[in-house]
């Protein structure tokens, strides 16, 4: 197996992606959307989920002499040949602050062993487990699939088409029963078959009951509606699944399910990807990963909206123009402050992020601002005053009212395993949340 390990938002030289060349001329330059088409799991889905993934954006990018990662982090592997995106904020072998981000965000315990060394065949198929139950819960939302299947009967009460083959085969001789079928509209169709499938395959493994214990009252549907499933039925369920994909736009949730489904049962068949020719892995957006986990380290202080939902929008103006979705509005009403999450160093929040966050605090009527971002040392808290005045009659100075904050959550460097790493990351949370509010 051939694996390189690159950090996100990173430009590296060609030469450096030279073993795994078959690799790197599959994905460069290719969308997100490009890659999905082709088995990349990409998660959250691109468009709906996560604001900051476009479908335009690409993981390797071409520039000149050199290649270039982007926001994403995850796992791609084509043939033998594999490539570990990592954080950039994560030190030593073990990208441990990944593996905490999922583990806090999406819910994956610790028992993924997210190291990209050993068997990583085994790693991205324990991440499209524990993918599983969120997705199940998600596509359920809407209520179980209800889809037109055709039942063969064999008996009295005919009630469609005639099946002669079948009926010479079971009825002779002739003892009043006919061979027939008939299409029906009913919950036990092949993509729920599918799903029940992927259900009793999880159930077989250590932490089976540990995942499907977080969606039991889904588990429990699925196999209420079921009563057609057999064992032996499922390399059938996963072809007739293959060669009918869901399509409809409202039941995006279920095309999700079924991608996901069929990626974990194919794996029985083969390692994700191996003896196959195309591009396999799972893709994570880590500004979407950064904004979930400052969340749920200031929900107790700050609204969050979220535009993937179309919950608590905003508009800048009168009529409802200009609409907006600040990371987060504290909810103090009276001492406003405004919150932005942000998946980059200090030393590159400026610019169109200043104007952004300035532009929030004026509809807010807030006197502060927040840049919440991942810092690699300790926390540093910058404070950044707001000029007055102009150049032209030189009476420029800061206000002493109005201000934006940089403040970092401390990324613990090297630590010699996962339960010190986690134990470093709860005091370095401890501290920014502390920090948040004595400066609020």
């Amino acid at each position: 197996m051939k694996l390189l390990k690159v950090k996100d938002n990173r430009a590296l030289p060609k030469s450096d992606f030279a073993p795994i060349q078959g690799l790197v001329d599959k994905i460069a330059d290719k969308t997100l959307s490009e890659l999905e088409k082709e088995g990349v799991f990409v998660f959250p889905e691109r468009i709906h989920d996560a604001p900051d993934i476009e479908e335009e954006q690409v993981i390797l990018q071409s520039y000149n002499t050199c290649y270039r990662t982007g926001n994403i982090m995850g796992f791609v592997g084509f043939g033998s040949e594999r490539l570990a995106i990592e954080s950039r904020f994560s030190s030593g072998e073990q990208d441990y602050f990944f593996q905490y981000l999922l583990e806090h965000v999406v819910g994956f315990p610790d028992v993924v062993d997210l190291s990209v060394g050993a068997n990583q065949e085994n790693m991205l198929f324990n991440l499209l487990l524990f993918l599983f139950p969120r997705y199940l819960k998600d596509a359920l939302r809407k209520g179980l699939l209800k889809t037109y299947i055709r039942n063969q009967y064999n008996d009295s009460h005919v009630a469609g088409s005639m099946d002669i083959p079948r009926h010479i085969a079971q009825n002779t001789p002739f003892v009043g029963n006919i061979a027939y079928s008939q299409r029906e509209y009913s919950y036990d169709n092949d993509l729920m078959e599918l799903v029940r499938h992927t259900i009793e395959f999880i159930r077989k493994k250590t932490y089976g009951r540990f995942l499907l214990s977080k969606v039991k009252e889904e588990v429990s549907l699925v196999v209420d509606a079921t009563n057609r499933y057999r064992v032996h039925d499922k390399q059938r369920i996963i072809a007739a699944n293959l060669k009918t994909p869901v399509r409809h736009a409202y039941y995006r949730e279920y095309r999700k399910l079924q991608h996901l489904c069929l990626l974990i049962l194919q794996h029985q068949k083969h390692q994700i990807g191996a003896g196959n020719k195309q591009v396999y892995g799972i893709l994570f957006d880590g500004a979407w990963l950064w904004e979930e986990y400052v969340n749920l380290l200031v929900r107790d202080i700050f609204y969050h909206p979220m535009n993937r939902v179309g919950q608590g929008a905003q508009r800048l103006f009168a009529g409802k123009a200009g609409l907006i979705y600040p990371d987060f509005i504290s909810r103090d009403s009276q001492n406003r402050v405004i919150g932005d999450a942000k998946y980059k160093p200090a030393e590159n929040i400026g610019n169109k992020d200043y104007l952004q966050v300035l532009a929030y605090m004026l509809r807010f009527d807030a006197k502060q601002g927040y840049y919440f971002y991942p810092c690699g040392n300790h926390v540093w808290e910058h404070k950044l005053q707001l000029n007055k005045g102009s150049t032209y009659e030189h009476n420029v100075e800061p206000r002493e009212n109005m201000c934006v904050i940089k403040l970092g959550v401390n990324i613990p460097g090297h630590t010699d395993t996962y339960t010190a790493f986690v134990h470093a990351m709860k005091i370095a949370e401890s501290v920014f949340v502390e920090a948040l509010n004595n400066g609020m």
